[in-house]
């Protein structure tokens, strides 16, 4: 069989890499303040998806797999729920309604001051980046296969 290994654009593996991190710092960002701002877990966690497709496009599938595992954002979308769901019921343990701000920590407008909202902002941050990571990973390897399948006929 002729296989010829396929060679990603310089270009775009070096943008892709110089982007990566100021993506991700905008991400935890985001993540970290969304009890202050707009934002939050879910968008922060939503904008993960770039950072895997920017790795997917400079790098190609194999080095995406390597870097962002599946299983383990399986693992850890599974402890992200379990633990939303213990500071839920820390609510519930200390009077309150369920997923009641218990925690009355820090100072008005710094960035730990909301207690429990903002552990829960930071779970469902958490639970969303593996969430859609997982589909993310999915999705790319149908677009490998679908490219495999291409070159075949």
């Amino acid at each position: 069989m002729n296989e010829k290994p396929v060679v990603k654009n310089v270009i775009v593996r070096c943008g892709c890499d110089k982007i990566l991190p100021v993506i991700g710092v905008y991400i935890l960002y985001i993540i970290l303040h969304g009890h202050l701002s707009p934002g939050g877990g879910f968008q922060g966690g939503v904008l993960t998806v770039a950072l895997i497709v920017l790795i997917f496009l400079g790098h190609g599938y194999e080095a995406t797999v390597e870097t962002v595992s599946y299983h383990l954002l399986h693992r850890t979308e599974g402890f992200a729920s379990i633990f939303y769901v213990a500071l839920g019921l820390l609510g519930v343990a200390m009077g309150a309604h369920f997923a009641q701000n218990v925690l009355y920590l820090g100072r008005i407008g710094e960035l730990y001051s909301a207690g429990t909202i903002f552990w829960m902002n930071v779970t469902v941050g958490v639970k969303v980046i593996t969430g859609v990571g997982s589909i993310a990973l999915l999705l790319l390897g149908t677009l490998r296969e679908a490219a495999d399948e291409k070159e075949v006929k």
